[in-house]
């Protein structure tokens, strides 16, 4: 479980392809400093767990599904990555519920500067849209942010000085891959809703 409030940019320093599958590795001087085989840490959104730490990095195994999902494929050495350990169960919780499960991946598609923050433009697959709603919360890139508007086939969301200079969407371009997680409690909700034998909408007004 993570909250979507990184705790360092870490950086790519390897990624090995084999068939369908990749080995990965990420320095990160924070997440690093506890990290053990078989713990969790969010690798821009995706929850992946460790194999191996060699001082400052860490090493990660990532299989067919999470590359096909994610933009984690994508990735090339040097590139940046926003990192986030699990929580611990006496930490505050900071963003919201956050589980590293990626739902899909989009693309950024515009940024408008304000004076010291920005509006920035996501693309939304047309399967996530039923659970984005303005002034919900969704995970871009392991990031927690609260929507500031919604459209048919994309959302924004207002980014604060502090996110733009400490996550990966402070550089992220038109075009870039994103990683999206939504909201786990309004899939519940919709999963329950259309379940067979599931009380009609109205019943539940």
């Amino acid at each position: 479980m993570f909250t979507g409030i990184v705790e360092e940019l870490g950086q790519v320093v390897d990624l090995q392809h084999q068939g369908d599958s990749a080995v990965l590795g990420v320095r990160g001087e924070e997440v690093s400093t506890d990290a053990v085989h078989g713990a969790s840490i969010a690798v821009n959104g995706v929850c992946l767990t460790v194999t191996a730490v060699d001082q400052d990095v860490v090493v990660f195994d990532v299989m067919a599904e999470t590359l096909h999902r994610s933009s984690l494929g994508a990735l090339a050495v040097g590139h940046p990555v926003n990192l986030e350990r699990a929580m611990a169960a006496t930490d505050r919780f900071g963003g919201h519920i956050v589980q590293g499960h990626v739902d899909g991946a989009a693309s950024l598609v515009s940024r408008t500067p304000g004076d010291r923050w920005e509006v920035v433009r996501m693309g939304l697959p047309a399967g996530l849209a039923c659970y984005v709603v303005e002034k919900g919360s969704i995970t871009v890139d392991g990031v927690s942010l609260t929507v500031s508007a919604v459209g048919e086939d994309f959302f924004e969301v207002s980014l604060i000085p502090t996110t733009l200079a400490l996550t990966t969407l402070g550089t992220k371009q038109p075009g870039d891959p994103v990683n999206l997680e939504v909201d786990v409690i309004a899939k519940y909700v919709d999963r329950l809703l259309h379940l067979p034998g599931a009380a009609p909408a109205e019943a539940t007004r």
